[in-house]
């Protein structure tokens, strides 16, 4: 499967948090987690995604984010092979923020991803 055939959307049709009959899930490492995400990903980064596939909504549509779509472009073939409905998110967390779209870190201070 080359990259051309990995479903994509932009960010601007990922649906807002709170999600209905989708996830945002975020794959990136846990130190750019911190650094700020969006409202009601879910975190799971990229190599923990074959053991932690459980927590994950296979009824939902899943966005896959990551800092700029490279790790998420790997991710999604991956979880469609096992019975996701997963989609691309172009562009990843910097593409969410330049977008506008809400970050925030959960120690309270200002989100920053690029």
């Amino acid at each position: 499967m080359s990259f051309a055939d990995v479903p994509t959307v932009p960010v601007t049709e990922v649906p807002a948090s709170p999600y209905t009959d989708a996830v945002l899930l975020d794959v990136r490492e846990p130190a750019e987690w911190a650094e700020g995400h969006a409202p009601g990903a879910v975190h799971i980064p990229m190599n923990d995604v074959p053991a932690r596939m459980d927590e994950i909504d296979i009824d939902a549509v899943v966005y896959v984010v990551c800092r700029s779509g490279g790790r998420s472009m790997s991710v999604v073939p991956y979880l469609n092979q096992n019975g996701f409905d997963a989609v691309n998110v172009a562009g990843g967390m910097v593409a969410w923020q330049q977008s506008g779209r809400p970050v925030v870190a959960d120690d309270g201070r200002a989100a920053k991803i690029y």
